[in-house]
């Protein structure tokens, strides 16, 4: 396979010996470095972030939209949040993460996690960019342990339903060169994923990169999308195969 660039990696971060393991820390976690934002996001996520119920749910209200880059109106945040690279992540109103949600951004300053307003991402769910972009538009809602992750571009327009355990694109790895570790190799970028409005992937299924699913497609429960789906046609089947044409 061919397409592999150097973008963001974890283990050429933390095996840097010109930084502390502090700096590590802020790099890796934060995205960013400060004493009074480190100070900042330790004391709320220590203190806020394991805490249940309505006290929990009301101080994270309150206090946590200080750690993102931008926080619309009436946000809900569940408890055991994992945040990483947060002042890189922007919401905008009523956006809801559930408990366990894990959101993780590393990449360059003008990349960056996007959620639209009235945006549900479901309990122990991931969205993870590296050296990427991820956008999620208005209304769209992810279902519970769901995983979204890109290295370049990650686009979902509005009112897409996903059900559970979706599992749309992710980062890969080249493997072309046998002598090195596949860990090792360049990330493979295949152009990204754009779902178009009104779309819903069911349950289980998989969407990978480079693909494109237009406006009002309907993917069915545990396909494997591996080319591009036109627009309102229904697929299923391991690959997705187009089925019908809805209306």
């Amino acid at each position: 396979m061919s397409g592999g660039h150097g973008k963001y990696r974890f283990r050429e971060v933390m095996e840097d010996q010109r930084k502390s393991a502090l700096q590590k820390y802020q790099d890796t976690v934060m995205g960013q470095r400060g004493l009074i934002q480190l100070l900042r996001y330790e004391l709320l996520t220590l203190l806020l972030g394991p805490l249940p119920g309505m006290l929990g749910l009301g101080l994270r209200r309150i206090f946590y939209p200080a750690l993102f880059g931008a926080a619309g109106r009436n946000p809900v945040f569940g408890h055991h949040l994992a945040l990483r690279g947060i002042h890189r992540i922007f919401f905008g109103d009523n956006v809801m993460l559930d408990d366990y949600v894990f959101l993780s951004f590393r990449g360059e300053a003008e990349q960056s996690i996007r959620l639209g307003s009235n945006v549900l991402i479901g309990r122990y769910s991931q969205v993870r960019a590296r050296g990427g972009e991820i956008q999620l538009a208005d209304n769209v809602s992810i279902g519970a342990f769901c995983y979204l992750g890109t290295a370049s571009k990650l686009i979902v327009d509005e009112h897409c339903l996903f059900g559970g355990n979706c599992f749309i694109g992710g980062v890969q790895h080249g493997f072309s060169d046998p002598s090195r570790p596949i860990a090792e190799q360049p990330l493979v970028d295949r152009g990204g994923i754009v779902i178009g409005r009104d779309v819903w992937i069911g349950a289980h299924a998989v969407v990978n990169d480079g693909v494109r699913i237009g406006d009002g497609a309907v993917i069915g429960a545990n396909a494997m999308v591996t080319k591009d789906i036109p627009p309102f046609a229904v697929a299923a089947g391991i690959p997705a195969k187009v089925i019908s044409q809805r209306g």
